[in-house]
């Protein structure tokens, strides 16, 4: 059975990062010390850094712990190169892992979750029951999620439902 969903209260920072025109991702990677995905694909770096590919040049950033002037450093460390939000007070994170982590999951999505299509460090954005989220697999048992803030209460009623359910 699943654990129950948990929400990540770790001064977790969040941040939307749009590549300049003309700049790769390669430049990208170079200037935050990870290989920045083209595709979507989660890396993480030596400094506890994740990078998650959404788009072709967009990226959501994320670290464990940030400071309140996380994204401000990245914003720095990405001068000239890609444009900055801070999105840590958007977003909403979470973590569902255990035995029926998968199956509670695929219950909301429409994209295949199996682990020869979807496997750690294989990330998506899409929706669960109607609320976009993006979703980046950890490892062979763990799911980390991220969504809207505003849409937390609806998501936590749905997944108790689905948790009821296995």
């Amino acid at each position: 059975m699943a654990e129950i969903l948990t929400e990540r209260r770790d001064h977790r920072g969040m941040a939307t990062i749009m590549a300049r025109k003309g700049i790769d991702a390669a430049r990208i990677g170079t200037a935050l010390a990870i290989e920045a995905p083209t595709s979507p694909a989660c890396r993480r770096n030596a400094e506890g850094l994740i990078l998650l590919g959404t788009g072709p040049g967009n990226w959501l950033a994320s670290a464990d712990n940030a400071d309140p002037f996380w994204a401000e450093r990245l914003r720095e460390r990405l001068d000239g190169l890609a444009s900055v939000s801070d999105q840590s007070g958007a977003y909403v994170g979470y973590r569902l892992s255990g035995e029926g982590a998968r199956t509670v999951l695929q219950r909301g999505l429409s994209i295949d979750l199996h682990p020869d299509a979807f496997g750690p460090g294989a990330a998506l954005t899409s929706a669960i029951a109607h609320i976009g989220v993006v979703l980046w697999m950890v490892d062979a048992a763990s799911y980390d999620l991220a969504l809207y803030r505003s849409y937390a209460d609806s998501f936590h009623h749905w997944l108790h439902q689905m948790i009821d359910t296995l």
